[in-house]
């Protein structure tokens, strides 16, 4: 809670306490001290999108071949676009009902609306066609380097700041096109580079993070002596009656593919046994409502589930009450989580400090016996191999998941547990180093961004 007062003759058109928070006015003051101009003062034009109705997508929307690229608030990010994830509309769309919104090279795009922070902005690359929603606006500046000085400026703490204080809304804030206009802004070149320096050198980092992660499949593989055949989708194959197997009857599951991967699996050094022989414990999470408060039973999601690793960020509270009815549906260290639905497969180690900690219904508990290491069993069935004899098995037209039954039918390679104990502390021992390498990544950027501010305030 934060106590301030506000005179009337400080009254600037809004009455709500949120604009004039101390740390929001403070800095407000010393940027106006230092520039009097404004984001209105670099535009030329601006615009916002819109969504094309989903219920018709034929309508609309393409593929990648034949379509515009179709910006959401996601695929704008302070390191430029990302198009990982993006959609596409048709290009009758984009010309007609979408004309007012289509992006163009060194457009300016800035998100408008959403949770997080605001005024998250990227340039469109040269030679880039697209469009936008309507939590995004485009602005067409004098040129590439003002649209690109006034990018930096935006995704700065100092530029994130100015663009909050300005917000409209609780749960989903917004700013209004007269509100952007008004954001101060202190027009400096020279962040231009610093910045964009700082994004090279992470990405080069992430690289070779990257490829030491992409390892792992490979170095497993070559371990316990599986040769990875070449893998192909077959768009007319043959399955004899016999060959029907686990009640499933739908023609993916009998892909020629999964054929080759046992069959790979099988010629490797070691002897194969079924997971279920080394269980002692297996159960599936609660199902419980999402009432998440501030403090009290600290809930595993999907989220927080990553191959061999658990992630404790965002980890959400459920009231002490609900103790009762999650039931047995702790972790204790040791113990092995992998995800059921969603995206199915994933599976770690639980580390001590997530001991004691809840899981949800989205996954299943396994406790394995001492004739076995543990880390092995998670590098092995986050294994791409693995994985696509998981995928297989996934049940449901709508979201497949996996069950019990599974998990315990799935097949290991067994190795002495020398070899055990070598495959695990090796993949532990790499996705350190690129965890090191992630942070090392991140702190780049960070550097970069004090030192952008620093020269903003400078004057």
């Amino acid at each position: 809670m934060e106590c301030f007062t506000v005179y009337a003759d400080e009254i600037e058109g809004r009455i709500d306490p949120h604009f004039y928070r101390p740390e929001y006015t403070k800095l407000d003051k010393k940027v106006k001290g230092i520039s009097n101009k404004k984001l209105g003062d670099y535009i030329i034009s601006i615009s916002g999108g819109a969504t094309p109705d989903i219920k018709e997508p034929e309508k609309y929307y393409s593929d990648e071949t034949e379509g515009i690229a179709f910006l959401r608030v996601q695929n704008v990010t302070p390191e430029g676009l990302n198009l990982e994830d993006v959609k596409f509309i048709n290009k009758a769309t984009h010309k007609g009902m979408l004309k007012r919104s289509q992006v163009q090279e060194f457009s300016l795009l800035i998100k408008i609306t959403g949770v997080g922070r605001m005024a998250v902005s990227s340039v469109a690359p040269k030679g880039f066609v697209g469009n936008i929603n309507q939590h995004l606006v485009l602005i067409k500046t004098e040129n590439e380097n003002t649209s690109k000085i006034l990018a930096v400026f935006l995704n700065s703490d100092i530029g994130e700041k100015l663009a909050t204080k300005r917000a409209t809304g609780g749960t989903r804030p917004a700013l209004d096109y007269e509100a952007l206009k008004s954001i101060p802004i202190v027009f400096k070149p020279e962040i231009v580079n610093i910045y964009e320096n700082a994004i090279i050198r992470k990405k080069k980092i992430e690289i070779e993070a990257q490829k030491l992660l992409d390892s792992l499949n490979d170095y497993v593989l070559d371990e316990l002596g599986i040769k990875l055949p070449e893998l192909k989708d077959k768009m007319i194959y043959v399955v004899n009656s016999d060959e029907v197997q686990n009640k499933r009857a739908d023609a993916y599951y009998y892909q020629p593919k999964f054929e080759e991967v046992e069959n790979a699996i099988k010629k490797g050094k070691f002897e194969i046994k079924e997971l279920k022989e080394f269980i002692t414990k297996i159960r599936y999470g609660a199902s419980v409502k999402n009432e998440y408060i501030d403090e009290g039973i600290p809930l595993l999601r999907i989220v927080n589930i990553k191959e061999n690793k658990v992630v404790l960020r965002d980890v959400v509270k459920l009231p002490e009450p609900m103790r009762k009815e999650l039931g047995n549906a702790f972790v204790q260290e040791c113990d092995l989580l992998i995800s059921r639905s969603g995206t199915v497969g994933v599976v770690t180690v639980i580390p001590k400090e997530a001991e004691g900690y809840a899981f949800g219904s989205f996954m299943i508990k396994f406790c394995l016996n001492d004739k076995i290491n543990k880390n092995y069993v998670s590098a092995w069935l986050n294994n791409k191999l693995q994985n696509l004899l998981t995928q297989r098995e996934k049940i449901g037209a709508i979201q497949g998941n996996i069950t019990i039954g599974t998990i315990e039918s799935f097949k290991i390679p067994l190795p002495p547990l020398s070899v055990q104990n070598k495959i695990a502390d090796e993949v532990k021992k790499r996705m350190q180093k690129a965890e090191q390498l992630q942070k090392e990544a991140k702190e780049e950027l960070e550097k970069a961004k004090l030192e952008v501010e620093r020269i903003i305030l400078e004057g």
